[in-house]
């Protein structure tokens, strides 16, 4: 085989490694609002609230502000249970490596509510520091 031909094979295969893996790395990033988005479909406060920051802002329609973990859980229960999750879907992703956001639909209780998400690197593992559900 020709040298050069043998180079540009090198190339592609390169090339497409370098594509595929960086698509890999980014699925594994978004990945995080997978369980976040299965415990806010449940209605589960506790599987959620492990994902909550030691302190965190949040904001369930007149309720929150800069809160503790176990205070953010306690709201979002008192949601829950008040307003039983029937369905939700992530809309949007975005971010960079250290900090990433989700805005979501969320149906319950017969209405429908707006899901904002901001998340933090800490330790090698993402922390929810924003947690926000609004109506429509």
């Amino acid at each position: 085989m020709d040298r050069m031909k043998l180079i540009g094979k090198f190339c592609i295969v390169l090339l497409t490694l370098t594509f595929c893996l960086r698509a890999d790395a980014q699925s594994r990033e978004s990945d995080v609002f997978i369980p976040i988005g299965k415990y806010i479909m449940q209605g589960n406060a506790d599987a959620l609230s492990a994902w909550f920051d030691d302190n965190l802002e949040i904001k369930l329609l007149s309720q929150g502000g800069d809160v503790s973990k176990s205070q953010a859980r306690q709201i979002v229960k008192s949601f829950f249970e008040a307003q039983t999750p029937q369905g939700f879907k992530i809309t949007h992703t975005s971010g960079r490596n250290s900090m990433k956001y989700a805005l979501g639909a969320l149906n319950a209780g017969g209405e429908t509510y707006s899901v904002t998400i901001f998340v933090t690197s800490k330790g090698g593992t993402y922390k929810i520091r924003e947690f926000r559900i609004e109506r429509q």
